[in-house]
């Protein structure tokens, strides 16, 4: 039987799902009105080339999605290769975004998460970002650092919603700390949930720009299996 590709793996079915829209739905209050801001911080490590093209295409929804609420702007940040970690200009539109990710290809290295972290705290420090994303496969730093630095960034409010790719352990336990320290939301996926994976990817666009009664609210616009994700949320 050939496995549809816009289906979750085993491991994020509905229930890690839900758990999933439940802790955004926890996350710190965000104020409404004006853009939202959100970090879009991805590993551009070797391991992760075969699904750096698919991550280029999902990410115009994040901006659609938030366009009757204010809009978005995004940052992009990535690392790769030896000690490269960089991050681009403020980004208002999908192809801007698009533009800059077809820019970058991967290239051999070890994750620099920590780097990513810091900079998301100097950058709420200049003006309030409403939430970082993470995607990723691996972690080959010191836990308790990135854990120390996950807990800042949620004393300032900005939670950490972490999109890991593959099945690696380590990775998973560091990550799920990181994300609840922050007061963030953590999901594994893999290539064939590229579907579900671009709408929880605007899910959180819509937390950042107008808080959990507009991430309800784009449910029951979206309809469908999203009104079915966001079914919790209501009231």
């Amino acid at each position: 039987m050939v496995a549809d590709k816009n289906q979750l793996p085993a491991q994020s079915g509905s229930v890690e799902i839900a758990d999933f829209l439940e802790k955004v739905k926890q996350a710190p209050k965000q104020p409404t009105g004006g853009r939202g801001r959100l970090i879009f911080a991805l590993d551009a490590t070797a391991s992760r080339e075969p699904t750096w093209d698919r991550a280029c295409h999902i990410q115009g929804e994040m901006f659609e999605a938030t366009a009757s609420l204010g809009g978005l702007e995004i940052q992009l940040v990535f690392y790769r290769g030896f000690a490269e970690c960089k991050a681009s200009r403020w980004m208002m539109t999908a192809d801007e975004l698009h533009r800059v990710m077809r820019q970058v290809y991967c290239v051999g290295g070890e994750t620099q998460i920590e780097r990513v972290l810091s900079h998301a705290i100097r950058e709420t420090g200049k003006r309030r970002v409403n939430a970082l994303v993470f995607v990723g496969d691996a972690m080959e730093e010191k836990v308790d650092r990135l854990c120390r630095l996950a807990g800042e960034l949620g004393l300032l409010g900005v939670p950490i919603f972490v999109f890991h790719e593959g099945g690696d352990r380590n990775a998973a336990a560091a990550f799920k700390q990181m994300a609840s320290l922050s007061h963030g939301a953590y999901l594994s996926f893999d290539l064939a949930s590229a579907g579900r994976l671009r709408e929880l990817l605007a899910a959180v666009a819509v937390y950042a720009a107008g808080g959990c009664r507009a991430l309800a609210a784009y449910g029951e616009q979206k309809g469908g299996e999203v009104l079915q994700l966001t079914a919790q949320l209501k009231g």
